[in-house]
């Protein structure tokens, strides 16, 4: 007799689900990851570490690279490495450049890690996104910044005015989204003694929930009542200034850390890395009879998962 569901002549017969349900691994510290039994391809998400910001007027410390995409072919009941890249350490008194972030790695995909942000006079380093310059850099206005490396960051902050080797805050370390903020002249108008402001991170909603990472740290300002970069969208930590201490990026975002203002030590760190691994669901239809449903057939087709 004809099904209820639309015409099929014959048994009514339900489809098996032996597939595996949807499976999200986060990695905040290295390890390894084994995919399911039906896993051949994944979204990914791989942030390094961020790095970390300089000592004396210092710039930014650039975020970790940001790389992510879906449909990453992959082989079912494997087993993976996972590096977590930690994030840069500040840099003690003595006006040097931060340490940068470390990468992180899932099988052949690598982020690259922060830039560090520059100290006193220097130039910030390249990186996944770069560092920001140092305060009165002997860089030309509009240069000193760090390179951020293509398809994961931004370039850090630069020099932004008043001329080299004069008053001037660091520049903003870059983020995933957005480049770091040149220095900046808010307080005293052409002395650019203000922090840059770090680049903007990037949001993802791998997780379920739209979650912003990979902020660049804000640059330090120069001499008093100046205001430090506030650090970017995403764990980038803030700029030291007059009404605050530098900041370090956030843990697991891979934010760049604070620059520092004059009379502060030292810099701060950068926040680690983070990996998030996302693997589908999948519906593997069974029918021992041969025999389906309209209901069923449809349901499998608009699923995209008609295995018969």
């Amino acid at each position: 007799m004809a099904s209820a569901n639309g015409g099929i002549i014959g048994k009514d017969n339900i489809p098996v689900d032996n597939g595996q349900a949807e499976n999200i691994s986060t990695f905040n510290a290295s390890g390894t990851l084994t995919t399911g039994s039906q896993t051949t391809s994944l979204e990914y998400l791989v942030i390094a570490g961020g790095a970390g910001a300089g000592s004396g007027v210092s710039g930014g410390g650039g975020a970790g690279g940001y790389r992510t995409a879906s449909g990453f072919s992959v082989s079912a009941s494997t087993s993976y490495s996972i590096t977590v890249g930690a994030g840069g350490a500040g840099s003690a008194a003595g006006n040097s450049s931060a340490m940068d972030g470390s990468n992180s790695v899932f099988s052949s995909i690598t982020s690259t890690g922060g830039g560090g942000g520059s100290g006193f006079q220097g130039a910030g380093r390249d990186g996944g996104s770069g560092g920001g310059v140092g305060g009165r850099s002997g860089h030309d206005n509009g240069e000193g910044g760090g390179d951020g490396t293509s398809g994961q960051g931004n370039a850090g902050g630069d020099r932004g005015g008043g001329g080299a080797s004069q008053l001037g805050g660091g520049g903003g370390g870059g983020g995933a989204s957005a480049a770091g903020g040149d220095s900046r002249d808010d307080y005293s108008p052409g002395n650019f003694k203000d922090g840059g402001h770090g680049g903007a991170g990037t949001a993802s909603s791998i997780t379920g929930s739209s979650v912003t990472r990979a902020g660049g740290g804000g640059g330090g300002a120069d001499a008093a009542d100046t205001t430090g970069g506030t650090g970017g969208s995403g764990g980038g930590g803030n700029g030291g200034g007059t009404a605050g201490e530098d900041a370090a990026g956030t843990a697991n975002t891979g934010g760049g850390g604070g620059g520092c203002r004059s009379s502060d030590a030292e810099g701060s760190a950068g926040g680690s890395g983070v990996v998030i691994i996302k693997e589908p669901a999948i519906v593997d239809l069974q029918n021992t009879s041969g025999v389906w449903t309209m209901q069923a057939v449809y349901t499998a087709r608009v699923g995209d998962n008609w295995t018969s």
